[in-house]
């Protein structure tokens, strides 16, 4: 009785490993070919071919686990059958790289305390979780979190976080398309409250076509001049604070090498690594102002357009803002009114799902709040407009 027992333990224990195995398995597929992504996507050869060895290391891990399957005798799953959704595809190729890398974090620190964390009553697999369980806290780690020897100076992970930790690429995103889906945003929310209110008050009269078409072309020239402005404000800074790095490296190199090493040990490098990588990096003067850069400021950066930050905004802001309006060049009254609202209600869910490809939110999260924001704007002001309704 005592080793059938044991037998049905051997098999439960068997069946909770592979259970475990092919949850981590389908994780780690998902994995390489979301930094195979972000590689494709970055045009600098050298820190995409980070971002590939990034995903090699997922490969490895999986391979790991392929092994120990068939060691159980459990089928191997096609990994050509786990494929990225479409939205998850668009938010890695549009979203900053840096958010992106901070949910892909995120989703580690998640499997590293909880699937690798798990017993699965099989020692070899629970031996084998325990060793990707390190590579995984070691890639989820924030920068400021780094030891010596705990990423290992020569692991793709370590190297990873060193150029996000020194340089500023990781924060160039589509800002230009993130502008013109918030400016999309900001003219559709201001003009549906302005038709709204302007129904309400006169019945949905033609004065609401013209309120409407004033706010429209009103936003749409504010937003595009603000964009300007902000933009080129930005670069000027970024510019100004660039040049003043670099005058200070020209005359105090030995005191910013310093200065830098006190950087790298704050986040975690033992002192004699830290002054290593400054020494080796201190022979390329761009390396130590682009690193200087990124430690003291952010990662200011000279890159971006004026123009097209202008363009972008004011296009897109006009464009959300006359779809509130549409309806009254064709009727008037109650049904311009109830069209305008359902075209308006409609796009809001749209700009809103749309506004996740930045945000890594759901898109039904983020369209259905956006809605129900929308609804809000316009039911209050058509109630105002009541309030004060006018004779046409």
């Amino acid at each position: 009785m005592r080793r059938a027992g044991t037998a049905n333990s051997s098999v439960t224990g068997s069946q909770v490993a592979v259970s475990h195995l092919l949850e981590a398995w389908r994780g780690e597929v998902e994995a390489h070919a979301i930094y195979a992504a972000l590689a494709d996507r970055e045009k600098n050869p050298k820190r995409a071919a980070v971002l590939r060895r990034m995903s090699e290391a997922e490969a490895g891990h999986r391979r790991r686990i392929e092994a120990r399957l068939r060691e159980l005798g459990a089928a191997l799953p096609d990994p050509s059958r786990v494929r990225l959704s479409t939205w998850t595809k668009l938010q890695i190729r549009f979203a900053p790289v840096e958010r992106v890398l901070g949910w892909r974090e995120r989703l580690e620190d998640r499997e590293s305390q909880g699937i690798y964390r798990e017993p699965t009553g099989d020692p070899e697999t629970d031996r084998l979780f325990g060793q990707i369980r390190k590579d995984e806290i070691s890639h989820s780690m924030a920068v400021q979190e780094m030891r010596a020897g705990a990423t290992g100076s020569d692991s793709p992970e370590g190297r990873l976080k060193r150029i996000l930790a020194r340089e500023s690429w990781h924060q160039r995103g589509s800002s230009w398309i993130s502008g013109a889906v918030y400016g999309a945003n900001d003219g559709l929310a201001a003009v549906f409250g302005i038709v709204a209110g302007v129904s309400g008050a006169t019945g949905g009269s033609a004065f609401v076509l013209t309120a409407g078409l004033a706010g429209a072309i009103a936003s749409a020239l504010s937003m595009a001049t603000g964009a300007f402005l902000a933009e080129r404000s930005t670069l000027e800074v970024a510019a100004a604070n660039i040049e003043g790095e670099r005058k200070e490296l020209q005359e105090n190199p030995e005191e910013e090498k310093e200065e830098l090493a006190l950087f790298y040990q704050l986040k975690g490098m033992d002192q004699t690594e830290a002054e290593g990588l400054v020494n080796r990096m201190s022979g390329d003067p761009g390396a130590m102002l682009r690193a200087l850069t990124a430690e003291e400021l952010g990662g200011a950066t000279t890159e971006g357009n004026p123009a097209q930050a202008a363009f972008a905004a004011g296009l897109s802001t006009g464009l959300g803002a006359l779809l509130p309006v549409l309806p009254f060049f064709f009727m008037s009254g109650m049904p311009a009114v109830i069209w305008a609202a359902t075209i308006s209600l409609v796009a809001h869910f749209i700009v809103g799902a749309a506004k996740s490809l930045f945000t890594l939110r759901s898109w039904w999260a983020a369209g259905t709040e956006m809605t129900i924001a929308g609804a809000i704007v316009g039911g209050a002001t058509y109630v105002l407009g009541l309030l004060f309704k006018v004779s046409t």
